[in-house]
C-alpha cells in the first residue's frame, strides 16, 4: 500500500512485519508542461537531475548524482543520468537506489533534491513526483507529488534519516533555486 506524502509528513521505514527495509529506490519521474505557441502545442525538453546528499552530524560527506553515479562506500548508486524525463505518472526517469544496511553508522541523514540542470523553471514541468520502492520487493512504499510548478529552479524533495535503529523517510518539498546539488546546500542546511 502507497502513502502519499504531504510536505512535511513522515513514514517509518519498518515493514509491516516488523522487519526492516534492506534497501529502497528512491524513484524521480516527470514530464515536460505543454506550452502554446503561435503553432499551437509543443513542449521543450526538460533536463531534470536526482541527487542524494549524505550528512554525517549534519555536515555533507559524499552525494550521488550523474557526474558521480556511486556513493564512495558504494551503499548509495544513481541508474543514471535522463536528460528529456517523460515518464511523469508512469515509471521512474531517474532513480537512487540506497542499500540502507550498507550505509555507513556515521551517515545519519540522506536529502535527495531534484533540480533543472538547464534552467528551466518547474512552471515547465507536470507530472513531476518522487516515490520510494522497497527494492527487494518492487513495492512502493511512499509518494510525493509535486505539485503547483513555480518559478523555482529546484526542489529539495525528501530526506531518509536514522530514528533509533531504523530509518524514516520525511518529504519536505521545499522550492530552492540551483542548476546543481552544491547550489542547494544553503537550502538543504534547515532542512537537517
Amino acid at each position: 500500500m502507497t502513502v502519499n506524502l504531504t510536505k512535511g509528513q513522515a513514514i517509518s521505514l519498518q515493514k509491516n512485519d516488523g522487519g526492516t527495509l534492506t534497501a529502497v529506490r528512491m524513484g524521480l519521474g516527470w514530464q515536460a508542461a505543454p506550452r502554446r505557441g503561435l503553432f499551437g502545442k509543443r513542449t521543450r525538453e526538460i533536463d531534470l537531475d536526482a541527487s542524494a546528499v549524505l550528512f554525517a552530524d549534519k555536515q555533507p560527506v559524499d552525494v550521488v548524482f550523474f557526474q558521480h553515479l556511486v556513493s564512495d562506500d558504494g551503499s548509495v548508486r544513481h541508474t543514471g543520468d535522463n536528460l528529456v524525463g517523460g515518464a511523469g505518472q508512469g515509471g521512474d526517469d531517474e532513480s537512487i537506489l540506497v542499500d540502507l544496511e550498507r550505509v555507513p553508522v556515521h551517515i545519519d541523514q540522506i536529502v535527495f533534491t531534484v533540480n533543472s540542470f538547464t534552467g528551466q523553471t518547474f512552471q515547465e514541468v507536470e507530472n513531476a513526483f518522487c516515490r520510494l520502492v522497497d527494492e527487494t520487493t518492487g513495492q512502493e512504499l511512499a509518494r510525493y507529488t509535486l505539485a503547483g510548478g513555480g518559478a523555482h529552479t529546484a526542489q529539495i524533495m525528501a530526506k531518509v534519516h536514522r530514528v533509533g535503529g531504523g530509518w524514516t523517510m520525511t518529504a519536505l518539498g521545499t522550492s530552492a533555486d540551483g542548476r546543481t546539488f552544491q547550489d542547494l546546500l544553503p537550502a538543504i542546511l534547515p532542512q537537517l
